[in-house]
């Protein structure tokens, strides 16, 4: 399966407007209007090169298929890293989601290294999406448990989700590489 990762661009706009559906976003609050929806475009373009995070095409070999993004943020205090992905109704449940992730810890455990950076990754799923909650213990994050999460940051509007923790020092593959090797 040729899954990979591609740098945010210009042209990432219509993945993000397919993915701006009642089905996608049903966990999330639901679509966004088109102004706010190109605010996060933009948002998701000036976070390149940051050294805070990246935005993320998600490649099926030539076709878009969905995104992922690792970006910091406070949590509870302290600077941690923050997940997030969403893969196409069409391309759902054929492992994309997961090989994505296993990209993305890659990627993101390179990132830990920078003096600074943090040294968690976290994942915040509603609590009612049973697949996003998969995917974080099959990739090896582990559940601290339930909470209130604001979504969009500073919205004010919160989320009841749960908190996924990896420990990026920890580099064992996601548990799906560990069931092949």
């Amino acid at each position: 399966m040729d899954v990979h990762l591609e740098p945010w661009s210009e042209s990432a706009l219509a993945l993000l407007r397919r993915i701006n559906t009642p089905q996608m976003r049903h966990h999330v609050g639901g679509p966004e209007p088109e102004d706010r929806l190109l605010a996060r475009h933009g948002r998701y373009l000036a976070l390149q090169g940051t050294g805070r995070g990246c935005m993320f095409v998600v490649r099926l070999g030539d076709e878009a298929v969905g995104s992922i993004v690792y970006h910091r943020r406070d949590w509870q205090g302290r600077q941690v890293y923050e997940a997030g992905w969403n893969v196409l109704p069409p391309y759902q449940g054929r492992g994309l989601a997961a090989a994505a992730g296993a990209a993305l810890i890659t990627v993101v455990r390179t990132a830990a290294l920078l003096p600074g950076a943090p040294q968690e990754l976290h994942a915040f799923p509603s609590v009612r999406n049973a697949p996003s909650n998969a995917l974080c213990g099959r990739l090896g994050f582990v559940l601290l448990g339930a909470c209130d999460f604001e979504y969009p940051a500073n919205s004010g509007t919160l989320i009841r989700s749960n908190d996924w923790r990896l420990d990026l020092a920890d580099t064992a593959p996601p548990q799906e590489d560990r069931a092949r090797a």
